[in-house]
């Protein structure tokens, strides 16, 4: 027979956005669990709400398997003496595992015996096992925790009860001053306490009570309530699903109604209704099938349709001040002026340790030029990018971004449009945020994404500059995120991008060189470079590339960002192939014995002699590369692995034929300078010693 598995754990509200999360999280430990416990079972159902995580596990077998083991002990000459006495380490190993030395028998392995015993552990039932499932609970790993009454133990929010069934049966254990019972509770402000008589009978007993404990059961209400509103009234609902996700961690009982506002704040700009009604209270924005925006919003209730009305208005006048917020402010900023607000950045702090806002933008507006001169991009586009750059952050210091702070850039760009400037910059300014999240929406102009670049980079150059690097989970300014950002955009935009070369320009610019940061942007440049290296592996691992593939590529001498990414992509995609392993193997032999070389010869002056050459392999070799070097396309990766797979053969016959380290040191010098031409080629693609082949 097979039994049922209920836990729930009862808490205060939990963070909407850690609900889910957190119930997956409980549903993967309680899998390990069960695994580390030998307990087979059937499936594990999640359950979730803003008060409770649970599990269902259906059908774990009553007992763990038993297990008859052989184990092996030391070996014949250690276990006995020359007359057959039992050494203290047979006996110590015997009994440690419950036998006695006569159980003892011995077996050989290449040659040597060792003794064995054989061992016979008797499975446990699963009552026995699942008194330990406390650990299974305090195991949950929250991105924040707290202490309550005078626990030291941490979690997200403060135990209340703990449900913990197998079948009819309470498991009993104690968590804290807490004991597990087969109760729960209800709705906090509809329902009341309950009593399972069985654990399959969790879900449907809490939904008499007000709790639909099936978050995905929950979600599927809210979308149908929603869908019937829209549907009566001829109206088109976006549903934004991490609105979605948001409203049903935040409710247990959800009954979806809808109210209005004045048509007046429909002169307001969209972002600036939509933010009010979804940042702020959580309301889907109503539109009609043409796609203009209503004054209607739908809202969810955490309980049934009584009193719906007084909700809804309620609900109403909130919103309605929110607008008046909203209309104000708007009103207000029409009489700033760009100028104005740009000189008012003169005194607002970016960071105590960095400086102004205003000094940011000027070290961004020099960044921005060399970026966008190495890029390619127009004289008229780097015209747009000075003049986006000298103003992008001035909305920082308008009343509308100061009540909605969500719209920085937003507002930005329709100011700047509604005060003469051109299309192009206004959109810089808002896209320079972009991408606002790890894999959130990109840059599309040309002139914005370098101004997204150039921001994000002297972002990172500063802080790392005055000395605050992200250490472990550590990262306040989201250093990683901009990075990562900067990564992305570089291959969107498929932009050659010299790191190396391109710091440099950036160290001499004269309004960096001039800043009191210069000596910490110069010490700190290599981890810079290291740092993103990090993102790009960050990229590529998502990507299920290799991890030695990844660490070749970045351990190259490529400095350019593009040539990194593109040159694991390409690895990767050969390593399968029957030449993959001859042809790393050649290359790997090239680059050990040029680094001899590095060490005996002048990197400058190294020069083939082709009148030194002694065999034919010497000078085909030296002829293949340099057809090579004369076709080989530097932008296209694929084909420099190509002509990687023509050198091998060449290269193998040339180790075959020749003693690079001959005791002759014009032709061993000659030989070295030849192997380091291709090394330098090889490295620049990828480190090939650091790729493993079988």
């Amino acid at each position: 027979m097979t039994k049922n598995l209920l836990l729930e754990i009862g808490l205060e509200e939990i963070p909407a956005h850690i609900v889910t999360p957190s119930s997956e999280q409980l549903v993967q430990k309680i899998a390990a669990f069960l695994k580390e416990n030998r307990l087979d079972h059937g499936a594990v159902i999640p359950f979730s709400t803003p008060r409770r995580l649970a599990v269902i596990v259906k059908d774990i077998v009553e007992k763990q398997e038993d297990i008859q083991e052989s184990v092996k002990g030391p070996a014949r000459k250690i276990a006995q003496d020359a007359e057959g006495n039992w050494s203290k380490a047979a006996i110590g190993f015997a009994r440690g595992q419950g036998a006695a030395t006569d159980d003892i028998y011995f077996k050989s392995i290449k040659d040597i015996e060792y003794v064995y015993v054989d061992k016979f552990i008797s499975g446990k039932t699963v009552n026995e096992i699942l008194v330990g499932l406390d650990k299974v609970i305090t195991s949950l790993t929250f991105p924040v925790s707290m202490h309550w009454a005078n626990h030291s133990f941490k979690y997200i929010r403060p135990f209340h009860w703990l449900t913990a069934m197998l079948d009819e049966e309470v498991i009993p254990f104690e968590l804290l001053d807490i004991q597990t019972a087969n109760t729960s509770r209800g709705h906090r402000f509809l329902g009341h306490d309950v009593t399972f008589a069985d654990a399959l009978d969790y879900e449907k007993t809490l939904e008499s009570v007000f709790v639909i404990a099936d978050s995905a059961k929950r979600k599927q209400m809210i979308v149908t309530q929603i869908e019937e509103l829209t549907k009566a009234n001829q109206w088109s609902v976006s549903l934004d699903e991490e609105l979605l996700e948001e409203v049903n961690n935040l409710i247990e009982y959800p009954t979806a109604f809808y109210g209005s506002f004045d048509k007046k704040y429909l002169d307001l700009p969209e972002e600036v209704l939509i933010t009010s009604m979804k940042d702020h209270q959580r309301y889907f924005g109503v539109r009609d099938n043409k796609g203009t925006i209503l004054p209607y919003f739908i809202s969810v209730r955490n309980g049934n349709a009584e009193h719906i009305d007084t909700v809804a208005k309620g609900n109403e006048k909130v919103l309605t001040a929110r607008l008046d917020d909203g209309r104000f402010f708007y009103e207000e900023d029409q009489k700033l002026t760009i100028a104005a607000c740009v000189e008012r950045l003169k005194l607002v702090t970016f960071h105590e340790k960095i400086g102004s806002i205003y000094e940011k933008m000027n070290r961004v507006q020099a960044i921005a030029q060399l970026i966008g001169k190495q890029v390619g991009l127009t004289a008229t586009e780097l015209k747009d990018l000075n003049r986006a750059s000298e103003i992008y952050k001035f909305d920082l210091v308008t009343n509308m971004v100061g009540e909605f702070p969500e719209l920085q850039g937003v507002m930005g760009e329709k100011y700047a449009l509604a005060q003469g400037e051109n299309p192009v910059v206004a959109a810089a300014i808002r896209e320079h945020y972009m991408p606002i999240s790890s894999e959130g929406e990109l840059p599309q102009s040309s002139v914005g994404a370098v101004l997204a670049i150039a921001d994000k980079l002297e972002s990172v150059l500063s802080f790392f500059a005055v000395g605050m690097i992200p250490t472990g989970s550590n990262d306040p300014y989201a250093l990683r995120r901009q990075t990562y950002g900067i990564v992305r955009i570089i291959e969107s935009k498929n932009w050659i991008f010299p790191m190396i070369s391109l710091k440099e320009n950036i160290l001499t610019a004269s309004v960096i060189a001039q800043s009191s940061l210069i000596e910490g942007y110069k010490s700190s440049a290599a981890q810079v470079g290291d740092f993103t290296k990090a993102r790009i592996r960050q990229l590529l691992m998502a990507e299920s590339i290799r991890h030695d593939v990844v660490d070749a590529a970045l351990s190259s001498h490529q400095e350019d960002l593009l040539k990194l990414i593109e040159s694991s992509r390409v690895l990767n995609s050969h390593v399968s192939d029957a030449v993959f392993k001859p042809t790393i193997e050649a290359l790997t032999r090239v680059v050990n014995l040029a680094s001899k070389g590095e060490e005996l010869l002048d990197q400058e002056k190294i020069k083939v002699n082709t009148d030194l050459f002694e065999t034919k392999s010497e000078k085909l070799l030296h002829e293949a590369f340099e057809e090579i070097i004369k076709t080989i396309d530097e932008s296209d990766s694929a084909k420099n692995y190509v002509a990687f797979e023509q050198l091998q053969p060449l290269i193998e016959e040339f180790f075959n034929e020749n003693m690079v380290m001959t005791d002759n040191e014009a032709i061993r010098n000659n030989r070295l300078a030849l192997l380091m031409e291709i090394s330098n080629f090889v490295l620049s693609f990828a480190s090939v010693d650091k790729l493993v082949v079988k």
